[in-house]
Order: C-alpha cells, then structure tokens, then sequence
C-alpha cells in the first residue's frame, strides 16, 4: 500500500507541477513563452500525464485521478481497500505540485495584475458559467477518458508502452475538441488539490477561489468515469 502511495503522490505531483507549469508559462506577465497559447497547453497538459505514467505505472497502475481510481473499484480492477491510499496520494500530490509551480512562477505572479489569470494556473473554470452545461461537460470528458482507458486495455497484444501513448492522445483530443467549455479537469484531484493551494498560499492579489464552482470538477468527473465503467461492464465483448 505504502508503494502505491508513493507512486501516486509523486505521480500526481508531476502531472500537476508540469500541467499547472505550462499554464503560468504561457499565462504570466514576465514568462518567456506568454502568449504560446492553447495548443501548447493542450499538449503540455497530455505530456504531463504521459511521462509519469510511463514512470510509475507498474507499481500503482498510474491513476493519477480519483475519478478513474473510483470508476476501478466500482468495475473490480481495484480492491476499495486501496482507494483512499490512491486518493491520498492523488490530492496530496495535487496541493504540493501546485505549491511548487507558484514558488518556480512567483516573480510573474507578482507581475500579473488579473486575480482571475492567477487562479486560472492552479484550477478551472467555465467560459460561461451554467451549472447544467458545465457539469455534463466535465462528465462527458471525464466518460471519454474513462471509457477509452477502459477500451485500450481491451486491445489483445498490445505492445508494452503503447497504451500509454493511446491515452495521451486521448487527452490531447479531449482538451482540443471540449476543453474551451470548462477547462476539462477531467479530474477531481487535478482541480481541487492546486484550488486548495491557491486559497492558501500567499499569492500577490489573487482574489477568491470561485469555490462556488469548485464542486462542478469534483461531481463531474465522478459520475462521468463511473458511467464509462458501468457502461463497459454491459457490453458484450
């Protein structure tokens, strides 16, 4: 259990350090890359999944997300004793990779006036605001994720590392096509553990944590990656 910990704290830690980091690259006042845009992002974002994937994927199974942890035990690949050790880890590492990026980045912190830039590098947030919408989009993308992951592992003679790969395409496609409605968390950890950071870091000027919205990345992602299981489970392969 201990191994597993780790794996997903260091795991989530990565993802998070390098997905937040990407977005106060090109979001800061003061970074050499502002401006790069969303296609760097995107695909930033997708790296950051890949290499710890890559990295700690035999030990822990490389969840990274309590939503596809969740969707595992409901669909029996993962025993429910494990999943608060997987949730630990996840949000833990989620807080401190996101502690990190606003220590690497504080100095373009400091230099970016807009408290709704600033809160954008650690956590979502809809273009337009509407509970319904936002929470199917967050469940829609988290039901492709969850129900691609579950798809790959279907495929017989997979070589060894491809799937990894798969899955970051997977990522990749779901922020282009979805990830202008809410930012696509996709992922309770990835939003709410940075959200955590932001409110309590010192950060120059933030304003608030739109807690308001926070529950829509939690929920969402939820019941998208336990309908993605419970409709895999049905189908007859």
């Amino acid at each position: 259990m201990m191994k597993i910990f780790i794996a997903e704290l260091l795991g989530t830690f990565m993802l998070i350090l390098l997905g937040d980091g990407v977005v106060a690259n090109v979001t800061l006042n003061k970074s050499g890359m502002k401006g790069a845009g969303s296609i760097q992002i995107t695909f930033a974002w997708g790296l950051a999944v890949l290499l710890p994937a890559f990295i700690f994927g035999a030990t822990s199974g490389a969840h990274f997300n309590p939503a596809l942890t969740l969707a595992l035990a409901v669909g029996g690949a993962t025993p429910w004793e494990a999943v608060p050790i997987y949730f630990a880890g996840e949000f833990l590492g989620a807080f401190l990779g996101a502690v990190v990026v606003y220590m690497l980045f504080k100095d373009q912190f400091d230099a970016t006036e807009d408290p709704g830039t600033k809160l954008g590098v650690f956590s979502t947030g809809p273009s337009i605001p509407n509970v319904g919408r936002n929470l199917l989009s967050e469940a829609v993308g988290t039901f492709v994720l969850v129900f691609a992951i579950l798809g790959v592992g279907n495929v017989a003679n997979i070589a060894s590392g491809v799937e990894k790969l798969l899955v970051f395409g997977v990522i990749v496609s779901i922020g282009m096509s979805l990830g202008g409605l809410t930012g696509y968390a996709i992922n309770p950890a990835r939003d709410l553990g940075p959200r955590i950071a932001h409110a309590v870091l010192p950060i120059k000027g933030k304003g608030g944590s739109n807690w308001g919205y926070a529950w829509i990345p939690v929920v969402g992602p939820v019941i998208g990656a336990v309908v993605a299981q419970l409709l895999f489970n049905a189908i007859p392969w």
